[in-house]
């Protein structure tokens, strides 16, 4: 028997072990050594993160007040975290916490208050409460006399005397802008602070420019002639 001969009988040979062995046909075969590999399917994707908690436009001392609009903001829990408007009868209701009053108190206090009731259902809850609409008579600022446009204008973080003053259209032509005052109530008393509005809008003089709090009012008298 020649070389190829002998190599044609031993791979006739293999096959028909094979198939006695395991009673696989020839095309069984094929399609087994044809068959692709399955890859392991892509990792999953992470949920996504909880939400940071909205912007505060007010200070950390600000007095929330009816009308005001909250978010109430709970680490971890964002089935419990919810935007809410100050009802007129000064209180909120939230999941799990119904008519708490809000009115008159700080944003962090309220906080602290809210985590006493979730206390009871949450493990350790971690609240925040965020004014994002201070809309109350409490953050108004008025600014009344001899301006432009007298009139009430929402209080934010940062305003000052001039951002008012803008707001208002600027002075009156028979404003006494230097014998301005500023009347701020603390502690329950009421304080004036003088302040020289014409200085302040015609020459620039930016001492003037107080920062303003929650509640101020400025008037501005009328010129003597």
């Amino acid at each position: 028997m020649n070389p190829t001969s002998v190599k044609r009988f031993a791979r006739t040979a293999f096959h028909s072990a094979l198939v006695l062995t395991l009673g696989w046909s020839a095309p069984a075969v094929e399609a087994q050594a044809a068959k692709p590999k399955v890859q392991n399917p892509p990792p999953a994707t992470a949920a996504p993160a909880t939400a940071a908690p909205a912007e505060s436009k007010v200070s950390d001392d600000y007095r929330i007040g009816p009308g005001d609009t909250l978010q109430v903001f709970v680490w971890r829990n964002p089935e419990l975290t919810t935007t809410v408007p100050v009802r007129p009868d000064g209180k909120i209701s939230t999941p799990l916490n119904e008519d708490m009053i809000a009115v008159g108190k700080t944003p962090s206090v309220l906080a602290r208050d809210i985590e006493k009731v979730l206390g009871e259902y949450v493990r350790s809850p971690q609240v925040n409460v965020i004014v994002t609409q201070p809309a109350a008579a409490f953050s108004q600022i008025k600014i009344i006399g001899q301006v432009v446009r007298p009139q009430s204008i929402a209080y934010r973080e940062g305003l000052t005397v001039l951002d008012a003053v803008l707001a208002v259209g600027g002075l009156g032509p028979f404003a006494a802008g230097n014998r301005a005052k500023l009347v701020r109530v603390e502690n329950g008393k009421s304080h004036e602070t003088k302040i020289k509005l014409a200085s302040l809008v015609n020459d620039g003089d930016m001492k003037q420019n107080i920062a303003l709090k929650p509640g101020d009012v400025i008037v501005v008298p009328e010129s003597r002639f």
